[in-house]
């Protein structure tokens, strides 16, 4: 019985999914912060910023697929809801476009480094194959979405369960805030491209931030709920793989909090 819920729930899923990233119709700019659209030197700057991560998290990647080849499919769906979730867009700012990220799951399985490359992978996918973001800019889209995002997201959901809050919460707290942040580091990010002629950098924050925080903030909500489900559901058809993510987390070399 629960194998045929598993496979009705997974079918579900997966329809609901083709249908949000093909059905929906999609407006003719790309999300994320699209090609060409920063100044050459910021490009490189974000890029130079994001290659570390990426490096130390290709480390911490084949470290837990050698260790523990079982984990594979877990670590593709952790790809897989970034993928899907991150390729829903709502216009918002001129050269960009609010969306939920999905990495905050991710960051709770596998921990930060490793969403650095599965967060990296999938803004690479969509540059290439649905024309989202660029590859000229995947150093910005990366250091905000792949990076900020799950950092937060490892570091709240760490804390929240030290101060002795229920998992569930923490879990929603996570993949909320790690929404929110990718779109404060974003606003950063152009703020200090496009800095406003009068107030400079903090007008232009505020700016951005502010016309955001208009679709992206009932968006985390919206994400931490959603993420919450999949935890649940993740809890009662792969318990044999939380617990073994469990084990790791308390080996010292599967740290990534620092």
């Amino acid at each position: 019985m629960k194998r045929k819920q598993a496979l009705v729930s997974l079918t579900l899923m997966g329809v609901i999914s083709f249908y949000l990233v093909v059905g929906l119709p999609k407006p003719a700019y790309a999300m994320h912060i699209m090609e060409g659209f920063l100044p050459v030197q910021w490009a490189i700057f974000w890029w130079v910023v994001a290659l570390p991560f990426f490096l130390l998290g290709l480390r911490s990647l084949n470290r837990i697929t050698q260790t523990n080849p079982q984990l594979k499919l877990l670590l593709g769906l952790a790809g897989a809801f970034t993928f899907v979730l991150s390729a829903l867009k709502i216009p918002s700012v001129t050269g960009s476009c609010s969306h939920p990220t999905g990495t905050g799951l991710g960051a709770v399985l596998f921990g930060p480094l490793t969403m650095s490359v599965l967060g990296g992978l999938v803004l690479l996918f969509q540059a290439l194959l649905l024309a989202h973001g660029g590859l000229t800019t995947l150093g910005a889209n990366a250091f905000s979405m792949a990076i900020a995002g799950p950092f937060a997201a490892y570091w709240i959901y760490n804390l929240t369960i030290k101060l002795g809050g229920k998992q569930k919460i923490a879990i929603f707290l996570a993949a909320a805030i790690a929404d929110l942040l990718t779109y404060v580091i974003t606003s950063i990010q152009l703020a200090l491209a496009f800095p406003a002629p009068v107030g400079g950098f903090i007008a232009s924050f505020t700016k951005f931030a502010g016309i955001f925080a208009i679709t992206q903030v009932p968006l985390a909500i919206s994400e931490g709920l959603l993420t919450v489900l999949v935890w649940n559901w993740l809890q009662s058809y792969n318990p044999q793989e939380l617990e073994l993510l469990k084990l790791i987390k308390r080996e010292p070399q599967g740290n990534e909090s620092v």
